[in-house]
């Protein structure tokens, strides 16, 4: 019979390993214990660009931890004020904001819930860029709830514009109003004229070849997003200390 008793070997071992564990300083078992509970925070960025060239603004984006893009367009609302909660805590709700907006701008969709208001916005109207998706159910409470933020400084964006009733109810509002540069052989000069018919900035999305980024400043576009100008990068904020208090 193998000896179990304090002083065979399986009591030995057991000493040895609790001399081991209780040497290693708290600091370290702290740390060790973080790194290894640690799940990424991942948020996609994309730079906006003046027609010079010039970064003016991010765009970011939800990423789940594994880093693999999904189809929104099957998401609940819950999942999409999952996504969207996560995007701005990841950014805003960490103490190194400018270590992601580098003093620019940053455009984030986000959902009804803060919109109207049941979600709140973080307080930093000189930096996000609210953003109304196109997925969105426009209604009187959205319209009164977007003039509410911009009246508090929040500047508004309508993204992938395609002149839907719902983005009209929106574009009095809007600072910035977005098209898939893709889509102007079809949709054209009309929607172009509508989108700027308020004075909104006209942002080109989706530039991915020269020719649709001289076609987009041939139609007066003064900002410019897509892969041709930069590729979204994949920052990871599980390191950035939260903001408290």
């Amino acid at each position: 019979m193998d000896d179990m008793t304090p002083d065979g070997a399986d009591g030995r071992y057991a000493r040895l390993a609790a001399a081991v564990e209780d040497a290693i300083p708290d600091t370290l078992r702290r740390e060790w214990e973080q790194r290894a509970a640690a799940e990424p925070v991942l948020v996609a960025r994309q730079g906006i660009f003046s027609a010079a060239g010039n970064p003016v603004a991010y765009q970011l984006s939800f990423r789940s931890p594994g880093g693999e893009t999904s189809s929104a367009t099957s998401w609940s609302d819950t999942q999409h004020d999952h996504a969207t909660a996560h995007v701005l805590d990841a950014t805003f709700g960490r103490a190194d904001l400018e270590s992601v907006a580098h003093g620019r701008l940053l455009f984030v969709r986000c959902t009804r819930a803060y919109l109207v208001g049941d979600l709140q916005v973080p307080a930093r109207p000189d930096r996000l860029v609210i953003e109304v998706p196109y997925w969105v159910d426009v209604d009187r409470e959205v319209v009164a709830g977007v003039r509410r933020l911009r009246d508090a400084g929040y500047r508004i964006a309508v993204p992938s514009f395609v002149s839907t009733a719902h983005q009209r109810m929106i574009l009095p509002h809007a600072d910035f109003v977005k098209i898939d540069v893709r889509d102007l052989d079809v949709e054209g000069h009309p929607v172009v004229a509508l989108a700027r018919s308020y004075g909104a900035t006209l942002v080109a999305e989706f530039v991915e070849t020269p020719d649709l980024h001289q076609h987009a400043q041939e139609l007066g576009f003064a900002l410019f997003q897509g892969n041709l100008l930069e590729r979204a990068g994949i920052l990871d904020r599980a390191g950035a200390r939260p903001v408290t208090g």
